[in-house]
């Protein structure tokens, strides 16, 4: 596969041509020309590390009560929805699920050519706005659930070095549906980052070493995560803050489905009304390609 700088350099040749006056003159070599830009543009984006690779995807309840925790499996569904329209397989890491059917928190493995690529860009504060199906005077209410992207990085990727001295690490009873304990011994582990108080907990494989393994994985992938979003911070003239809050003012996408329906991306000004194909069908293709979009103008 060609390089970054190599694919930037036919994109600027090929956007040149389009400046000589007689380029529109051949209109089929005029779409095929335009075509081509946008193919290497995608594989631009494509071109970055880990993005043609898997990726964890968690998800958050933040502000909201049980609210946030059903906007939470809302979520879980529009995504699962979207990984079987890629063809992508998925496995649980991790669930915190409350009595209702909600989740305080989620972990998929998304595995699937560039997976994490196409999702990272969902990483941000989501905010529901609906009629609360669990208050008894049916008022409107506000509720929020952070989206977490991070590469899938392996024993053979190693790019984030983590000093044990900087890590708590805790060990619990694996725990199935509805609290009960489907392994009597403590296999599931959940480790800390001190320094910067990122955490991860993974209950699904079968050992402790297992789970210990796959939670380093999960938090080195996290703190490169960080590191780049420092990175662009700081680039822009910003201050690297030490975590999101799951509030209002903090959001990159809004679902409003009272007193109208409407989904809309705040950073691209992507907006439909037809919530239901993205919520119950998972269809957000649109959001991503103009999220991808964005990021490359970023990156030109």
């Amino acid at each position: 596969m060609k390089d970054s700088n190599a694919i930037q350099t036919e994109i600027n040749e090929l956007e040149e041509s389009m400046l000589n006056p007689y380029f529109w003159n051949d209109k089929n070599h005029a779409q095929s020309v335009i075509k081509k830009i946008q193919e290497l543009k995608d594989e631009l984006l494509g071109a970055e590390k880990y993005d043609k690779g898997s990726a964890i995807l968690s998800i958050l309840s933040g502000a909201g009560g049980d609210d946030a925790e059903d906007f939470t499996a809302m979520l879980v569904r529009m995504y699962t929805k979207y990984f079987d329209k890629k063809g992508f397989s998925y496995a649980l890491i991790h669930q915190n699920e409350n009595d209702h059917g909600g989740y305080r928190n989620i972990s998929f493995e998304v595995s699937g050519r560039s997976a994490y690529g196409l999702l990272k860009n969902e990483s941000g504060v989501h905010r529901l706005v609906r009629i609360s199906p669990f208050n008894a005077k049916s008022l409107r209410h506000t509720s929020f659930s952070l989206v977490e992207v991070i590469p899938k990085f392996d024993k053979n990727s190693d790019p984030i070095e983590i000093r044990p001295e900087d890590l708590k690490i805790e060990f619990s009873k694996a725990g199935g549906p509805g609290g009960q304990n489907v392994n009597k011994r403590e296999t599931a582990v959940r480790i800390v980052h001190i320094p910067t108080n990122l955490s991860v907990h993974v209950a699904t494989e079968r050992s402790q070493e297992q789970n210990r393994d796959r939670a380093m994985e999960m938090l080195k992938g996290k703190l490169f995560k960080k590191q780049e979003e420092d990175k662009a911070k700081i680039a822009a003239g910003m201050t690297p803050t030490k975590s999101t809050e799951i509030e209002w003012g903090s959001q990159i996408r809004n679902y409003v489905l009272h007193p109208y329906k409407l989904v809309k991306d705040l950073r691209t000004g992507v907006e439909t009304s037809n919530v239901d194909k993205v919520l119950e069908d998972g269809d957000i293709d649109e959001f991503i390609t103009a999220e991808q979009n964005l990021s490359l103008g970023n990156v030109l």
